[in-house]
């Protein structure tokens, strides 16, 4: 099985929006980290001081085949095309280690895929 690493950047309000969108569509479950950051839309000054506004780095170690439909999904859940509200890319995982408990429920999304 080859993997890819979806990555997330979004508010915190809207995380468990996209993560049960991921879940619908396909996703095992997701690594949430807490984070700051600015962005043109976010950049915000208070008496000169620039504040940077909270954010939510969601993880999603998906199968292969499944990652379009589960960035779609994460895309439209989290509104994407509106200015400011996240955004999501897909990275490449060469080894992966501690998923066997998994494994079955991968090979079962697989298996529902090409029926």
């Amino acid at each position: 099985m080859r993997f890819k690493m979806i990555l997330a950047s979004v508010k915190p309000d809207v995380t468990d929006v996209i993560v049960d969108a991921a879940k619908k569509t396909g996703a095992t479950g997701a690594t949430i980290i807490p984070a700051r950051g600015t962005g043109s839309h976010e950049a915000k000054t208070f008496f000169g001081l620039t504040l940077e506004v909270q954010t939510d780095i969601v993880m999603f170690l998906v199968e292969e085949h499944s990652v379009g439909s589960i960035l779609e999904a994460i895309k439209e859940a989290g509104e994407f095309h509106k200015p400011g509200t996240g955004i999501a890319f897909v990275l490449p995982v060469e080894q992966v280690a501690g998923l066997e408990s998994q494994m079955n429920k991968f090979k079962e999304n697989v298996q529902n895929s090409y029926f």
